[in-house]
């Protein structure tokens, strides 16, 4: 991180990757004021930020205001004509994105339960608005009734979410599946599920 970088900006960076590390409770106002070259301690971040709180709240909302593109898999997709190339687009769209985000996936994980208030609106509007546009592309593009389409929206996110979950929050890289592979076996999976 470089000096230029405005104060508010450094700890707002500073404090995302510490929580991502150690939990929003494992992380002290200190430790974010130092990682921000600030003096540890001396309540400099309380010139930016209200509270710690304020500090996770405004990162959540940093990070969420760069997946907007994530929620917009009907604007990705338009106009390519070829289903198996549209699956393979957003699998590795969708996984570039997520690879992108994994402070904010370790946080979501860790403190879903502690800070449900600003956690759930997060997930609301990463993952319920990314699942409900997936499910109008299914609908519109392969014809599927909407319950149908739900479904297979579902399984479809879900199992590209579980991969980098997996990698990223419980850092498991056993897996032994290479990203070509697993979305190469994801888009026929797809197809067999839009072809049915």
């Amino acid at each position: 991180m470089t000096t230029s970088t405005p104060t508010r900006e450094r700890i707002i960076d500073s404090a995302m990757w510490l929580f991502g590390e150690n939990g929003y409770r494992g992380t002290s106002v200190a430790q974010i004021e130092k990682a921000a070259g600030l003096t540890p301690g001396a309540g400099g971040l309380y010139h930016h930020f209200r509270t710690k709180e304020a500090v996770l709240s405004a990162g959540i909302e940093r990070h969420l205001a760069r997946l907007d593109a994530l929620r917009d898999i009907r604007r990705v997709l338009t106009g390519l004509g070829d289903l198996r190339a549209e699956l393979t687009l957003t699998a590795r769209y969708v996984l570039a994105e997520l690879d992108g985000e994994e402070e904010l996936l370790r946080i979501m994980a860790s403190e879903a339960r502690n800070l449900p208030g600003i956690v759930e609106v997060a997930i609301e509007q990463l993952v319920s608005a990314t699942y409900t546009e997936f499910e109008a592309w299914l609908r519109e593009r392969a014809g599927l009734p909407a319950d149908r389409a739900t479904a297979v929206a579902a399984v479809g996110l879900g199992s590209l979410l579980s991969s980098r979950m997996l990698r990223s929050v419980l850092r498991v890289t056993a897996v032994g599946v290479d990203d070509d592979t697993f979305v190469a076996t994801w888009v026929e999976m797809m197809q067999a599920l839009l072809t049915e």
